[in-house]
């Protein structure tokens, strides 16, 4: 065989070759490069106070509402007990502003009625003293009686005031002890950390004795109900792929068998800076010095997944779609 004739045989092969690669993979998109991911669940107290009993052990699983850990609760009864009774407090001093309120109105009626009387005889007098029927030191009496009871009457209406003022400044008293007491409830009821989602605990280093520090996580969980595959494929592949696109995963907590997933979601952009970035994904272009190309993250999710199926977070997979 000539060299010009091994020559071409070899590039035919070539080419059959290339033409077969991308025959298959117009059908089929295959990746390595793809991992197991869910949402890691940072639990938080609300409250910052000493821990007194640690209620799971790591690696464990938990169902949505299991008690994790409890604060000590002692500080923030007392802050309920004194809540309680700063609102009883208000209440009765309220009460007791009421009476008074119903009191200087009463002393008001019997001014007002005393004044007006008063009015009325100093009326008549005067009347008489016109006519002269009566000494002028009788309608000084009336004048002066008069006065006295205006001003009773005037002092009376100021009782009133008074008294409704100051309920209504104990009624403020009342409301700022009322929210008090439900911020001290509510701090009190958070003294017990439970889990927000059901999942598995993971590198839980909380032991009895540390000090829980308000928003700053203590355990964290594997979200059970958010298990997906991430999978990197180059922009040739995922031109063709679409939401719902059917695709095949392996994993190697489940060898030798294919688990049927979905496409849920293509990314629209990628982080070309190796800082991290929580709003756009970087994916390394290299991988053993080899550069490659760009990947662009395809989530899937599995379809009808057997109820014994393990999955670990940050696992490898291998994934194929049908674009």
């Amino acid at each position: 065989m000539t060299r010009g004739r091994r020559v071409g045989i070899a590039a035919a092969i070539v080419l059959a070759v290339f033409a077969a690669y991308e025959i298959m993979t117009s059908f089929l998109a295959y990746t390595g490069d793809a991992y197991v991911e869910s949402d890691l669940v940072s639990v938080a107290p609300q409250v910052t106070g000493r821990i007194i009993d640690v209620h799971v052990t790591d690696n464990q699983d938990v169902v949505r509402g299991d008690l994790l850990a409890t604060i000590d609760p002692v500080p923030f009864q007392l802050m309920v007990d004194q809540g309680r009774a700063e609102a009883a407090e208000a209440r009765a001093q309220i009460a007791s502003d009421q009476h008074r309120i119903a009191s200087a109105q009463d002393a008001l009626v019997a001014a007002s009625s005393a004044a007006n009387y008063a009015r009325e005889t100093q009326t008549r007098m005067m009347t008489l003293a016109t006519s002269q029927d009566i000494a002028l030191a009788e309608l000084d009496q009336a004048n002066d009686a008069l006065r006295r009871a205006n001003a009773a009457r005037d002092v009376a209406k100021e009782a009133v005031a008074l008294a409704q003022s100051t309920v209504s400044m104990h009624e403020a008293a009342e409301t700022r002890a009322t929210a008090a007491l439900a911020m001290a409830e509510w701090q009190l009821a958070r003294t017990k950390l439970v889990a927000p989602t059901s999942g598995t605990v993971t590198s839980l280093t909380l032991r009895v004795g540390d000090t829980a520090q308000a928003n700053v996580p203590l355990i964290g969980i594997v979200d059970a109900n958010a298990w997906r595959i991430v999978a990197n494929y180059k922009e040739s592949y995922i031109r063709g792929f679409a939401i719902g696109s059917t695709g095949w995963i392996s994993l190697d907590s489940s060898p030798w068998h294919l688990h049927r997933a979905r496409v849920v979601g293509i990314a629209r952009g990628i982080s070309r800076d190796p800082v991290p970035n929580r709003l756009l994904n970087y994916v390394a272009p290299t991988t053993d010095w080899i550069r490659l190309q760009r990947r662009f993250p395809v989530t899937l999710k599995l379809v009808d997944a057997p109820p014994n199926l393990k999955l670990y977070m940050g696992a490898d997979a291998r994934v194929v779609v049908l674009p």
